[in-house]
């Protein structure tokens, strides 16, 4: 079956873990033996090729580099201007795969059909379709770099990601959106981006509710129901989104997926994370909407972690096709699926970009 990815950090992979994600997932694994400067290394479950086996033809793609103050303890550049230098090194890379055939961007409707098409009729040559995201806004350094972003084909923007960033309160810390916040989203709005609101801290999520009218999704966030950690979202805000008619992806990072999970300690074997958990937060959503157009794939694989913090059951991501048989077997129609794998997503690229 078709998959639609909403997540994936394939530039960062290339350019801060050096990976050639051209090779096969077994050769990058094979040239980390050893190394042991990153926690996941040798254990990657993402490449070209994988996404290419599993049939994932379409995803969002992101550029992410965080800017951090002197009194904030979080990895990140010393200023926005290299933060805003990192993520067009980013973009450089996916530039050069477009030029060897391997990505293609996808920035409108045109190039979304023109695109289903060409894969349908020859999945194994065609060039894998992605559309740009920023994680975390801060390398946005005037609110002028933002119409810039666009014009390069930037179609997506969290606002924030870890901690407290420029224009708005990310994962694990609590404050809200203020004027800068304010006249990026107004911008957002302004440029027809969508708003991602993942990683917004309860304050700022809310307080952007308030003032954002634009089309809006989470790419990557999984339900506080079944892990109590301010990552995930409440059931409130699962259903503001719902109501403004988004899509959330559910995220395969094991922490987000099974309670009490411990960094370097809990395993999945141990704990016994598996694909049946996204299915979990899958069915709470559909459960919460009252139907299947609501939710979608966000896995997030090898965001800076790889097997040991994944389901036992996927070794690498084109294990995404197991996923349709477990939704079978928890009572899903066919129709149900291909909404949940991809059909969600690109639905609402279609409606955001008219």
């Amino acid at each position: 079956m078709f998959v639609f990815d909403a997540h994936l950090d394939l530039a960062m992979n290339a350019m801060e873990w050096n990976r050639d994600l051209t090779w096969s997932v077994a050769a990058i694994r094979e040239s980390e033996l050893g190394k042991t400067d990153k926690p996941d290394r040798a254990k990657n479950t993402v490449s070209l090729d994988a996404m290419r086996k599993g049939n994932i033809g379409l995803c969002v793609a992101t550029q992410i580099a965080r800017y951090t103050k002197p009194d904030n303890n979080l990895p990140g550049w010393n200023s926005p201007q290299q933060a805003w230098a990192q993520t067009q090194g980013q973009l450089a890379w996916y530039r050069a795969m477009e030029e060897v055939g391997k990505m293609v961007q996808i920035t409108n409707t045109q190039e979304l059909e023109a695109h289903l098409v060409i894969w349908e009729q020859d999945p194994y040559k065609t060039p894998i379709g992605y559309i740009l995201s920023l994680e975390g806004a801060d390398s946005i350094v005037t609110i002028g770099h933002l119409e810039r972003s666009y014009e390069q084909g930037l179609r997506a923007i969290g606002p924030a990601h870890y901690g407290p960033g420029t224009y708005a309160h990310g994962t694990d810390s609590v404050g809200g959106i203020g004027s800068q916040g304010k006249a990026l989203l107004k911008e957002i709005e302004r440029l027809n981006l969508i708003l991602d609101a993942t990683h917004l801290c309860d304050q700022s999520f809310w307080e952007t509710m308030k003032v954002y009218q634009g089309p809006v999704w989470a790419s990557h966030n999984n339900c506080r129901k079944f892990v109590d950690h301010n990552r995930q979202f409440s059931d409130a805000q699962i259903q503001e989104l719902i109501a403004r008619e988004g899509v959330i992806g559910i995220a395969l990072d094991a922490w987000m997926m099974v309670p009490n999970w411990i960094r370097g300690v809990s395993t999945p074997q141990k704990t016994g994370v598996a694909l049946s958990h996204m299915i979990q937060n899958i069915d709470h959503i559909c459960q919460l909407a009252g139907n299947t157009l609501h939710v979608g794939i966000g896995t997030d694989l090898d965001g800076g972690f790889g097997k040991e913090q994944s389901p036992l059951d996927l070794d690498t991501i084109a294990d995404l096709q197991k996923v349709p048989q477990l939704l079978s077997e928890k009572g899903y129609t066919p129709d149900d699926i291909e909404n949940i794998m991809s059909k969600n997503f690109i639905r609402f690229l279609k409606k955001t970009w008219g």
